[in-house]
């Protein structure tokens, strides 16, 4: 029997090809005639180049390499990269500053701290700082404070009080019972021009500006560097970056001027923020923590010996009479050591 032969399968049809599709043209952008410049008050980029030159110029003169050591520290909050550069060594390039004060591609950092040979005769060492955005600074109380604990570890500081100087000038470290760190930072200066603060011609215990259209109240004083103290009623919700940023660019101040936004919340006790020069808001500010304890001391709104409550930690103020050095206590931090590699 015969089985039936199966139907041959058919061809299938091909398969239609999709429509040929022109490229759509590329709309034109209405912007392409004008020039975009970033914001002024955006840092100034630092290239690759730059990095390397200021790196290898603050490196040993026999280094194999461009390596930089450094030490990582912060003060309540307020960090820092501490730089030796002792016996001789060149002070870094802005380039160098903004690159290790870079959050995201460098070490990170409120200021750099650089280690030098003493200027005074009773002195162990001195020591200079630069902001984030490479700019020079003449004070800063946390930072002393490091660099007192860096001195320490490394043996050059042996005594329980002995003498840093500082741009400002020369200052008694005390080394206390818990590990902290007491600071003379200075009699608190008040004149106008020693702040410097132009439009006035003597001291006041309380100034008015009119800033971009606001009348606002600060008191002034320099502890080495310029500080504006504002009395605010809630430190939390006070406009820390706007208005600080407008006192820093007004023409009274004509080498900018840290503000302090300080809150009263007893005679004992004031809760401060800083927005510093240079930098932004930090977590803490030594000398701006010694120049609100001073403007508030001098209205007789706290005590003669104060703590001063900052977002990253507490630091002690005491100024016992106007014409005594203010003095500033609080902790210092080690937190890693490192090479920077350009």
């Amino acid at each position: 029997m015969r089985r039936p032969r199966r139907p041959k399968a058919q061809p299938m049809p091909p398969r239609p090809r999709p429509p040929k599709t022109r490229p759509r043209p590329r709309a034109k952008n209405p912007l392409r005639h004008l020039k975009l410049r970033p914001p002024k008050h955006r840092k100034p980029r630092t290239t690759v180049a730059e990095v390397r030159a200021a790196a290898r110029a603050a490196a040993p003169a026999d280094a194999a390499s461009s390596r930089l050591r450094f030490s990582k520290m912060h003060g309540a909050g307020n960090d820092f990269v501490v730089i030796d550069l002792r016996h001789g060594r060149p002070a870094p390039a802005p380039a160098l500053c903004r690159a290790l004060a870079d959050r995201h591609t460098g070490v990170g950092c409120d200021q750099i701290l650089t280690i030098e040979d003493p200027r005074s005769p009773h002195a162990v060492a001195s020591y200079g700082i630069f902001n984030a955005d490479g700019s020079r600074a003449g004070q800063c109380g946390n930072g002393a404070r490091c660099v007192a604990a860096w001195l320490v570890r490394e043996g050059v500081a042996r005594d329980a009080v002995f003498t840093v100087d500082s741009p400002a000038g020369a200052h008694e470290v005390t080394r206390l019972p818990d590990g902290t760190y007491r600071i003379a930072m200075g009699v608190p200066r008040w004149a106008p021009e020693q702040v410097p603060l132009r439009g006035f011609t003597a001291a006041q215990e309380t100034y008015r500006l009119d800033v971009d259209g606001q009348s606002v109240e600060f008191g002034a004083v320099s502890m080495g560097n310029p500080h504006a103290v504002i009395e605010v009623a809630d430190a939390t919700s006070a406009p820390v970056h706007a208005l600080g940023a407008r006192l820093q660019r007004d023409a009274a101040f004509p080498d900018s001027v840290n503000v302090g936004f300080a809150q009263v919340e007893s005679r004992g006790r004031v809760r401060l923020r800083v927005y510093e020069r240079g930098v932004g808001e930090t977590l803490a500010c030594g000398s701006g923590a010694c120049a609100a304890a001073a403007v508030l001391m001098r209205r007789d709104r706290i005590d003669r010996d104060v703590a001063i409550a900052l977002p990253g930690g507490e630091l002690r103020i005491a100024w016992p009479r106007d014409d005594a050095p203010i003095t500033m206590a609080g902790p210092a931090a080690f937190v890693f050591e490192g090479e920077w590699m350009a």
